[in-house]
């Protein structure tokens, strides 16, 4: 890879949109290891593969770009990283974007030099179960691995958030031979994403040349 490239702007705007257009980025990474768990291509996997085709071939975000779900984290996550600044006595940095290649991430805050910082809301039942756990939560593992790849960085710090619960903080290191396994996939979903384009674009020439 040819190293982490940091983009200043907003989370979700359009520069932001501009910025990840047509790559896998590492908050989608867990539809894409999913497949070497179960040997399969699921449709959720699919779905994502035409959405990135189509975001090259048109330049458009998604229809439908944004949820309820991301608009409560947004609303939340200045509360939960003010609070995991000072319980862990740091200065978080956010950033808009980082670009690394033909992937990228959008982290919630950089910590020093070698950490980063992702921050979940959850319902007080998930996060409850989370406390009880006391475990790195595994649905996040691949976004988080993901992160670490991408930024190159050392360590990610997950901290799972609600208001008028104790918040849920677990750090997690590089995995090696967990990243070398997502680079693979994560490549090899690049291929199928251009395979795609380059056939919708033949076909385009074929309609051209029939006209």
């Amino acid at each position: 890879m040819p190293g982490p490239e940091i983009i200043t702007c907003e989370q979700g705007s359009l520069q932001w949109f501009e910025a990840r257009k047509g790559i896998p980025t590492a908050s989608e990474f867990e539809t894409l290891m999913k497949r070497l768990k179960s040997g399969k291509t699921s449709d959720t996997r699919r779905a994502y593969m035409l959405q990135l085709a189509g975001e090259r071939l048109t330049g458009e975000p998604p229809e439908g770009f944004g949820s309820i779900y991301t608009d409560r984290g947004k609303a939340l996550e200045p509360r939960a990283r003010d609070l995991y600044a000072m319980w862990a006595n740091v200065d978080p940095v956010q950033v808009g974007f980082i670009r690394n290649g033909d992937t990228g991430c959008s982290p919630d805050s950089l910590v020093g030099n070698d950490g980063m910082l992702e921050i979940k809301t959850k319902k007080p039942g998930l996060l409850i179960d989370a406390i009880l756990s006391d475990t790195f939560l595994d649905e996040h593992k691949a976004q988080c691995q993901g992160g670490l790849w991408i930024a190159e960085r050392e360590w990610i710090d997950l901290l799972v958030f609600w208001p008028g619960l104790p918040p849920f903080s677990k750090r997690a290191y590089r995995d090696e031979e967990y990243i070398k396994a997502l680079a693979a996939e994560v490549a090899t979903f690049n291929e199928e994403v251009a395979e795609v384009v380059a056939k919708v674009q033949a076909y385009g020439a074929i309609e051209a040349l029939a006209a």
